[in-house]
Order: C-alpha cells, then structure tokens, then sequence
C-alpha cells in the first residue's frame, strides 16, 4: 500500500502511514474497544402521558451502503467510513478513485481476498462505473470529493429517497491575530497546507493576518518550508506531487493571481509544483473563489478583527475554520459567530484526529458526520422503541373530554414537560 501511494502521489512513507494506513488502524481499534457500547439499545425520555412505559432507542444498519471516494487520500477515505459501515452491520459497495490507479487496485485485492463479494464489494472505474452505480438502490451513500459532483450524487440520491452523508471541500480561511507566536505559527501552518502537496480537502486555503505581522509571518513561512523540504522542495523526497496534468495546469494558472513571495517553482515533467505564498490577489480572482487544492497559499493582511467576522459571515460555511491567537475572547466569538464544519485553534488539520470529534461540513462543505462513534451513527437507523404496560390506564386523553379546555390544556402542558 505504501508503495502505491507514494507512485499515485509521492507520498513518503512516514507521512503516509500517518495520514493514511496509520488513521484507518486507530479507528479500527477505537470501533472494536467501543462497538458493544455503541450497540446497545438506549434509554429514551418518556413524559408522564407515557406512563406506564419504557422507551428505547435501537441502533439498525440501513442495509447496503455505497462508499465513494476521491483521490487525494484514497485509502483512507475509503477505508475509514468502511468501519463505520460494517460496524453498524452494513453490507458495503466501495468505488475508489480512478486517479489513484495503483493505490485503487491494491485496495481492491485486499477487499476481494478477505470478504465476501456479497458482503462487500469493490467497483473500479472512472466516471462511467460512478454513474451506473449511482443508478442502482442504495440504502445510504457516503460521498467524499467536490461540492459540484455532491450535487450530482445527491440528485441521483434522490430518485431513490437514499439518505446521504456529503463530505465536501471549500475555502478554509486561517486567521492569525498578532498575539501568535510566529515561529511556531509558521511551522503548523505550513504543514496542514503543504503535505500531500496541499491537496488536503481541510488544508487552510487561505491566511488572513493582522497586518503589523505579516511580512514577519510570511518569512518565517518561508524558513518552515526550507526546514521541511530542502532549498529545492520539487526533489524534496518528502513532498508530494500533483495528482495529473490538468490539476497541475490549473493550479500553474494561479500563480499569476497575485505577487509570489516564496517558491513559484514548477516542473511540468515532475507533476510538481513548490510551496508557494502569494500577497496582492484580490478577493475577486479565481484563486479566491475557488478551493485551490494544491500547494499555493494566498495571504491577506487585515487590521480589523470585525472586518474579519463581516467577510466570514458572507461567504460559504468552509470545512474547517483555523484560528491562532491567545485571546479567548476572540476564539469564543470565531466559534460563536463562525459556522464551519470544524474549528482548530492554534493548529491546522489535528482536529480530524480526535476520535471523540465528528467530522463533517455544513452548507457548502457538506453534510452529515463521520469518525468515531460518528461514524456507526452515520450508518446506522436510530429506532425509537415505545413500550407501554397494561396496567393503568389514564382516562384523560380518550374522548368524551369532560374537563373544561383551560384545565386539559394545564394538565396536558404539564405531563409534556416531565
């Protein structure tokens, strides 16, 4: 496996363990320490109309689950929700990506050697075997890639009224306040936004900084850079490449957006292109209207903390939301003010790690949950279980009604309440 990721996308092998084989082995330990809690039925609230009676509620799998997933981390993105698929007793259907050939064909022998086809199955393919898929009755569909193709996949979804989870991607900004410690600043950043070559769904987009420490921020981006990649990161062995010729292309075509401050290196041969910041890119290019996906990081310097807030709130819901500050004030007002899928303060990327966090965007990022628990709740029916005894039986609520309306409407209001 190690050795397909690192041809589909030149990972390095400590990083891909990391972010790929080492992520799936932590949340298959987590399931199997935790699968019988989350299994067991669960108390419900009942209210006093209820009485005499009990209330559960039963953890069901919906049935078949199709998977989808894209190429950026294309084992774990298959491979994670897959847990929460078969722990909470789902057969699965699994479509990874075509742009990661050799890392797709290796994860479709490990499925076919160790389940049976009639419980989980693996279709490879392009964008064909996606559609014919799509066609087919799912029970639930779990989607990772762009906004564009989850509207399609939700559409398809809809024929059938499948439920669906959309891990989507979008703009995620990261705002440094003048407080933050650069150095150490620098070195978080430029590690969420540059492994995997920024093809990273959560990879901060773009950095919004307090003006009085920006060119003081962006130099000490540029010393993280070297210390991680070399004075050349396009022969670094530890940085990653491009997935094909057209997203090299697009992102090549950012890189006169704006005035490039460090890197701005490509090689065409190479599929690579060097870590990059870019100042002076209007809020208007496609640099900013677009997810860049790749290693290319615009800075904008403000001077108002509100400025800030008022730009957040009108633009989409991003996946992840970075801040870096000591002031607890403005962290509570980002998390307060802000919707995101995720907030991360005074780090990048860490907070997919945490199993007890779910994982999910809103809006424009997507839609529904995953890791941990998360993950057997996404694929999972909760059934609510009245169960109500013979004995007593209170009169009050079967016709004819002989209590004035003021005096049934005080009483019923009551008993709902408790």
């Amino acid at each position: 496996m190690l050795a397909a990721l690192h041809a589909d996308l030149h990972k390095q092998p400590q990083e891909a363990y990391a972010s790929e084989l080492g992520v799936v082995l932590g949340e298959l330990q987590y399931a199997l320490r935790h699968l019988a809690q989350w299994m067991k039925p669960r108390r419900g609230r009942w209210s006093l109309l209820t009485l005499p009676g009990s209330a559960r509620i039963h953890p069901e799998p919906y049935g078949v689950a199709l998977i989808v997933a894209p190429w950026n981390y294309p084992f774990q993105l298959l491979f994670t929700p897959l847990v929460g698929a078969i722990a909470a007793g789902n057969c699965a259907c699994l479509k990874p990506s075509e742009l990661a050939p050799r890392t797709s064909a290796v994860m479709a022998t490990l499925i076919r050697v160790t389940f049976p086809q009639e419980y989980i199955a693996i279709v490879e393919g392009g964008r064909a075997e996606t559609e014919a898929l799509l066609e087919q009755r799912f029970d639930s569909i779990f989607f990772t890639g762009s906004a564009r193709v989850g509207r399609s996949v939700m559409a398809a979804a809809a024929r059938h009224l499948s439920p669906v989870t959309l891990e989507l991607g979008g703009k995620s900004p990261c705002i440094v306040c003048a407080d933050s410690p650069l150095e150490v600043t620098a070195r978080r950043i430029a590690w969420g936004k540059f492994m995997n070559a920024g093809q990273t769904c959560v990879a901060p987009d773009y950095l919004l900084v307090e003006r009085s420490i920006r060119d003081a921020l962006i130099e000490a981006l540029a010393r993280a850079i070297g210390e991680f990649y070399g004075p050349d990161p396009l022969v670094s062995p530890d940085y990653g490449r491009i997935i094909n010729r057209q997203h090299f292309d697009r992102l090549v075509g950012y890189l006169g957006a704006g005035t490039v401050m460090h890197g701005g290196q490509s090689s065409a041969k190479d599929l690579s292109i060097a870590p990059t910041i870019l100042t002076d890119v209007p809020f208007d290019s496609p640099v900013m209207e677009e997810e860049i996906f790749g290693p290319i990081l615009p800075v904008i310097d403000f001077t108002d903390f509100e400025e800030v807030l008022a730009l957040m709130r009108n633009r989409p819901s991003p996946l992840a939301l970075y801040l870096f500050t000591k002031n607890r004030q403005t962290q509570q007002r980002i998390v307060a003010e802000v919707p995101s899928g995720g907030v991360c303060i005074n780090d990048t990327v860490s907070h997919l790690i945490a199993k007890e966090l779910p994982f999910g965007g809103v809006g424009e990022s997507g839609m529904g949950s995953y890791h941990g628990q998360a993950s057997f709740d996404c694929f999972s029916h909760r059934k609510s279980v009245m169960t109500r005894y013979f004995w007593g039986d209170p009169g009050m609520r079967y016709p004819p009604f002989l209590q004035p309306f003021g005096t049934f409407k005080r009483i019923y209001r009551f008993m709902m309440s408790r």
